[in-house]
């Protein structure tokens, strides 16, 4: 047995985390089966409020945001915004089969690559788990489609979210994120994004993108998944 093997044995003993006689595991269990704790009645509306109590916060926090009918319009919007903000037509974009199946070079002239987030990307474009309408929160599961480096690393982050998966509460979106990963999984990470990133640490003086983006763009396509 390795010394690493060890001290992890010592701590699972300390922890009780061994598996129960019947061999179910707590921790997998516990995941699975957790109890809602309490859930605030603001978020408890129909599918068009949820949207336009979500556009409220996020737009609160310094987020911008857009509404889109369908996923084709995503091209064309991103390439305004760079336009906007006066910055080169060079975009990363998550691996995502949404973002991946869009005319990019038709529609724009943008420069396109994909992949994980690098250092000299200036502005990444993510595909959103979903959102909270009552903190205006942006959910972000990391997965092979999702790299979670290109939420942090450029300057600027836009990010697309269906409508339809904009819930109302925090517990909603576990819930979805449980269901869809199975019996004792999770993704690796799961962000949650409230507005860009800001710091007051410093004479108590509001600073975006201290430790991440200083914009986030929000596009919000209505058009259902397929």
């Amino acid at each position: 047995m390795s010394a690493r093997d060890e001290i992890l044995g010592k701590l699972k003993s300390k922890l009780e985390h061994a598996n129960a006689p019947n061999g179910d595991n707590p921790a997998a269990l516990h995941i699975q089966e957790h109890h809602k704790n309490l859930i605030p009645k603001r978020g408890d509306l129909d599918k068009a409020q949820r949207v336009d109590l979500f556009c409220q916060e996020a737009t609160r926090v310094n987020a911008t945001i857009n509404r889109l009918t369908s996923m084709d319009d995503v091209p064309d919007q991103v390439s305004a915004y760079l336009r906007e903000h006066q910055l080169p037509a060079k975009i990363k974009i998550a691996p995502h089969q949404d973002l991946k199946a869009l005319d990019w070079q038709q529609k724009t002239s943008l420069m396109v690559d994909e992949g994980r987030g690098a250092g000299d990307d200036g502005v990444s474009v993510s595909m959103a788990y979903g959102g909270v309408a009552e903190t205006g929160t942006l959910v972000m599961a990391s997965g092979p489609e999702t790299p979670t480096s290109l939420n942090f690393l450029p300057l600027d982050h836009i990010v697309v979210v269906r409508a339809d998966d904009i819930a109302g509460n925090y517990e909603a979106v576990w819930e979805r994120i449980r269901a869809k990963s199975g019996p004792g999984k999770l993704p690796r990470t799961v962000n949650w994004i409230t507005g860009p990133s800001r710091t007051a640490d410093i004479e108590q003086t509001l600073l975006l993108g201290a430790h991440g983006p200083q914009r986030l763009h929000i596009l919000i396509v209505d058009q259902p998944a397929t």
